[in-house]
């Protein structure tokens, strides 16, 4: 997922999470003492301050944050550190990257408390349990529907409709060398045109004014039209941004719409699941279980919904009445198997550079 923390008081600002957290620590990024735990990220992660208060409260552990910009640039900054890691707990590593990460060795096996409570459809290293799985969502292409009720044009549904005339030079998306959110929708058409037919697609996809940027947060903010957070500056009426977005942009707002100015082309799906683990070589290890621990319990799962716009991964946890009534609900969303990205992903995204970039 894939996931972020999307959310200001009145809209989506994935990157300020980290001020919900306490900081502290020392500046290299190990933790300075037995009582710091270090949380390497994605600039999304997000939690209350009465959360990681109950946290510390709980355990006796501050948390210091270390974000690393997108989630492929965060796993990429984790291998290049392995070994001796920037922190103790590695969050947002999700299934689009997550064999790069178990193939690296980047983490220590733990069986988190309360994973006996996530599904196992959920659970992709079951039985080794390297990594955790603390959330999911849905990559999709949000629309912004505003621009299509002033032009009179049906905003698009499906992968097939984005390549027609009416909606050429409307969609940014995101690099899929750089970008979790951009490989997730790669695989989106992968799975749809399968592994020979992709291709073709992308050639009309590009033909018809794709553009692509590096980051979530540059297409959804700079670029989206949509985005409250960019006050509209952005021309750009499509973007490859989360099925749970909508509700970000309502949040806070008074009183609430009948409807999300945003809206999410169920057609254009894939699931993405992200996961937590402790890395390996944690300077505080017993820290890092407890923080892992923490990540999967009820409290810190009920809160995720409108921190980070992602649906809990354990089955008892409840979510918020606007986290669904604004947010689109995926019920087949595209899905490549596993050992399938595993074995085409660094190929895929090569050809999707040559076919794109160039």
């Amino acid at each position: 997922m894939s996931t972020t923390s999307r959310i200001t008081a009145t809209a989506l600002a994935a990157a300020v999470g980290m001020t919900a957290l306490t900081a502290c620590g020392s500046s290299d990024g190990g933790s300075a003492d037995a009582k710091t735990v270090t949380l390497v990220s994605h600039d999304s992660f997000a939690a209350s301050k009465s959360v990681l208060a109950a946290f510390e409260k709980e355990t006796g552990y501050k948390v210091k944050l270390l974000p690393g910009g997108d989630a492929g640039k965060a796993v990429n900054q984790a291998i290049l550190s392995k070994g001796n890691p920037q922190g103790d707990v590695f969050f947002g590593i999700d299934n689009t990257l997550l064999s790069r990460g178990l193939n690296e060795d980047l983490f220590t096996p733990y069986k988190a408390k309360g994973l006996d409570g996530v599904p196992a459809d959920l659970q992709l290293d079951k039985g080794r349990h390297r990594v955790t799985p603390l959330d999911y969502g849905d990559i999709c292409v949000n629309y912004d529907r505003a621009y299509f009720d002033r032009h009179k044009i049906a905003p698009p549904k499906t992968f097939d409709d984005l390549i027609k005339p009416e909606y050429k030079g409307l969609l940014v998306t995101e690099n899929s060398a750089t970008s979790s959110p951009g490989l997730a929708f790669q695989l989106g058409t992968i799975a749809k045109y399968g592994e020979t037919g992709w291709q073709g697609y992308w050639k009309k996809l590009k033909a018809n004014g794709a553009e692509v940027v590096d980051g979530w947060e540059q297409a959804y903010y700079d670029r989206f039209s949509g985005s409250a957070a960019g006050k509209g500056k952005g021309d750009k009426p499509l973007v490859v941004s989360y099925a749970s977005s909508p509700p970000a942009e309502v949040l806070g707002k008074k009183p609430e719409p009948r409807q999300a100015p945003t809206g999410v082309a169920t057609g254009t799906c894939f699931r993405q699941i992200e996961f937590g683990g402790l890395l390996k070589g944690a300077k505080n290890e017993k820290g890092g279980k407890a923080l892992l621990d923490f990540l999967l319990s009820k409290k810190f799962q009920e809160d995720m919904p409108l921190k980070m716009f992602v649906n809990p991964v354990l089955k008892d946890a409840k979510v918020p009445a606007l986290f669904t009534k604004y947010g689109a609900k995926i019920d087949k969303p595209a899905t490549v198997a596993p050992e399938t990205i595993t074995k085409n992903r660094e190929q895929w995204i090569k050809q999707w550079s040559s076919l794109v970039l160039k």
